[in-house]
């Protein structure tokens, strides 16, 4: 039975420690390098709306699902659904979700180690006071010539993978428990002294405008797919992450009330985000929308000329890094457990094997910015087709199958005894919108994505 299942990997403490661990996954660079980005190239307030649409319809209740998942499975994500499938009567070829979820997370954390790396670099560089005094037009030089050097590159790439190996070779209490209890007070703290200098600029009024005014006007159909997209990112769904961490979480702590701590939590930092950005871009006369530059080019530029700017933006570039290493290290535990159980491995040497793995990978992404950047697939580079890949296709893809396997192939006893929901009420509200609502929403705009239908 379910309740007798025990993680061989161990547990978190308790259930505060899990919120922190499921925060970090879900706080990282989508939340403070993407976020502010793709809401100033989709116009502010109107895509901040659609975006909290789409945690609060989408992403609660799909977390949910991938959390009860995990919880009851207690395994990697390819056995856990490979095990529920066959408890519920059902094909074990549902390990091919499993399979998907881990993949997903091994190929981000690819990309996602060498933008780790940037911020890195620009922790270094910031504190040395480098961006004291330069315009755009220098900066925008030191940012093409690190691009251009696939040895920088390649550096930071390997630092950043070798600081997340480490944390995961120790284990859940002694490794992820440890770092998270660290990371994630650090980053609110970084992040709300950034909103406070934020708040004494004279374009705080002007960024607060941009961000929660809305003008549906400037939403598209491609919009709308950004913003799910991004809900599946910044949420860390559909990538074995929620449901291995979900698999750590003690029996007696509450589902639904985690998923929407970690739910607000992550979306708060992310506006936070977006408050400590916008203020500095546009007193500064920088365009919102500069695209994934706006962090690495357009910031710099307002840090070299601002007061206390190289301290300020170091303690950016750290709370980046801080936000990087804890979803990291969440990326790849999916497939650090799946070693371990399949293939006898001690966790350190799974570590090693699924690390450089991870790390000769993002050897692609590197080279896509310098000697591989006229290679191309579908008119995008290596970096550019991971990127999409990933965000609009197989966490949408993954996190649609994790809705369909909770509300459809489960048996819907164990649903609700794994929810543990005292009142009906509650388990009224998520079934019929994990079961309904949400895969509907995820096909149309999935349609939209690959041009089967057009959202405008």
């Amino acid at each position: 039975m379910a309740e007798g299942r025990q993680s061989i990997h161990g547990q978190w403490s308790s259930r505060w420690v899990f919120v922190l661990a499921a925060t970090g996954s879900a706080v990282g660079l989508g939340n403070i390098w993407k976020f502010p980005y793709i809401t100033g190239e989709n116009g502010g307030g109107a895509f901040v709306i659609v975006y909290l649409l789409c945690i609060a319809l989408i992403g609660v209740p799909i977390m949910m699902a991938e959390i009860l998942i995990g919880r009851r499975g207690r395994q990697s994500p390819i056995n856990t659904m490979r095990t529920l499938a066959v408890e519920s009567g059902r094909s074990a070829h549902w390990q091919l979700l499993g399979w998907s979820g881990v993949l997903a997370g091994f190929l981000i954390l690819s990309f996602y180690s060498v933008i780790a790396g940037w911020a890195m670099s620009y922790v270094a560089r910031s504190g040395s006071g480098v961006f004291v005094g330069l315009g755009a037009e220098q900066i925008d030089e030191i940012f093409s010539a690190f691009l251009a050097d696939p040895t920088s590159l390649f550096f930071w790439h390997t630092l950043f993978m070798l600081m997340t190996m480490f944390v995961v070779a120790r284990g859940v209490r002694s490794g992820l428990e440890q770092a998270v209890r660290f990371l994630m007070p650090s980053l609110f703290i970084l992040l709300l002294l950034l909103v406070g200098y934020a708040m004494s600029t004279d374009a705080f009024v002007t960024g607060l405008e941009f961000l929660f005014t809305p003008d549906f006007s400037k939403i598209t159909g491609n919009g709308v797919l950004v913003a799910m997209g991004h809900a599946f990112f910044t949420l860390s769904l559909g990538m074995g992450a929620i449901m291995i961490y979900g698999s750590y979480l003690p029996q007696s702590a509450s589902i639904a009330g985690t998923t929407f701590t970690i739910a607000i939590a992550d979306t708060v930092v992310a506006l936070l985000a977006g408050m400590a950005i916008f203020p500095i871009v546009f007193s500064n006369g920088l365009e919102p929308g500069s695209g994934p530059g706006l962090i690495f080019q357009t910031l710099p530029v307002a840090f070299g000329q601002m007061p206390a700017g190289a301290v300020f933006g170091t303690l950016f570039f750290i709370l980046l890094v801080f936000a990087a290493w804890s979803s990291a290290i969440s990326l790849i535990e999916p497939a650090v457990t799946w070693l371990v159980e399949n293939h006898g491995m001690k966790r350190l040497t799974a570590c090693l094997v699924s690390g450089f793995t991870t790390w000769l990978l993002g050897v692609g992404t590197v080279f896509s910015f310098n000697i591989w950047s006229d290679a191309t697939l579908f008119g995008k580079t290596f970096f550019d087709l991971l990127d999409y890949l990933t965000a609009n296709i197989m966490l949408p893809l993954g996190g649609l199958f994790i809705a369909l396997f909770a509300a459809w192939i489960m048996k819907r006893d164990a649903v609700r005894d794994e929810l543990g929901f005292k009142q009906s009420v509650g388990f009224r509200i998520w079934y019929p919108l994990v079961r309904y609502v949400t895969p509907v929403a995820v096909v149309i705009v999935f349609l939209n994505a690959i041009g089967a239908i057009d959202l405008g």
